[in-house]
């Protein structure tokens, strides 16, 4: 089997995408981030677009920071404890956002943010996971408060594959997308150990 093609992303790729998409955004009006990142040592992944992001909502709607949350998400990586069947197959919980999520989240407005929605499996496990502490903790209050402290969720990627997918996201729920691509392989500058050359290869790509 041949290895799949290749695109590599410069910082001021992904920069200007966000600052294109932070324009619909701004209809959702956010008032928390929750950045998606994977493994033990939780790597960037929606880490870098949360806090490009933040900026151009800061300028053009809030007028102030809106505070970025981080959940640790594992699907490809090999982690202490995961089988090899696991990889790939299973979302594995590495970091939340605490024993009291759900009440932390009451009544706010969350953008769920990630790099890439590859086969939607991640995405699908974080919004899901998210809602059920929500719901747990409106049947703890009176029937007439819930409406009010209903959470409300939207979705930004970056980039979205356009392939089948494995999960689903709840269609009341907002998705964002900075540019769908082809089913490629994605190589993030957060990822680069070279970033020279990392961005001589997105160069030569694009001359192609």
């Amino acid at each position: 089997m041949s290895e799949p093609a290749h695109q590599h992303m410069t910082y001021n790729d992904i920069h200007n995408l966000i600052r294109a998409a932070a324009q619909k955004i701004s209809d959702f009006q956010p008032d928390m981030l929750i950045a998606i990142g994977g493994g033990r040592v939780v790597c960037p992944s929606g880490f870098f677009p949360a806090r490009v992001l933040r900026t151009f909502l800061k300028n053009n709607v809030t007028k102030r920071n809106i505070p970025i949350h981080a959940i640790g998400l594992s699907l490809y990586e090999s982690l202490p404890g995961t089988t090899a069947e696991q990889i790939g197959n299973e979302v594995v919980r590495t970091q939340w956002l605490g024993p009291e999520s759900g009440k932390f989240l009451l009544g706010r407005r969350a953008l769920i943010v990630d790099e890439v929605d590859d086969s939607r499996k991640t995405l699908h496990y974080a919004v899901a996971e998210l809602q059920k502490d929500v719901e747990r903790e409106l049947e703890a209050l009176p029937e007439a408060e819930r409406g009010t402290n209903r959470t409300q969720f939207a979705v930004f990627v970056v980039h979205n594959k356009l392939k089948p997918k494995l999960g689903e996201l709840p269609p009341q729920i907002p998705y964002y997308v900075g540019a769908e691509v082809e089913d490629v392989w994605l190589d993030y500058p957060w990822e680069a150990v070279d970033i020279e050359e990392h961005d001589r290869l997105a160069l030569a790509e694009r001359e192609r």
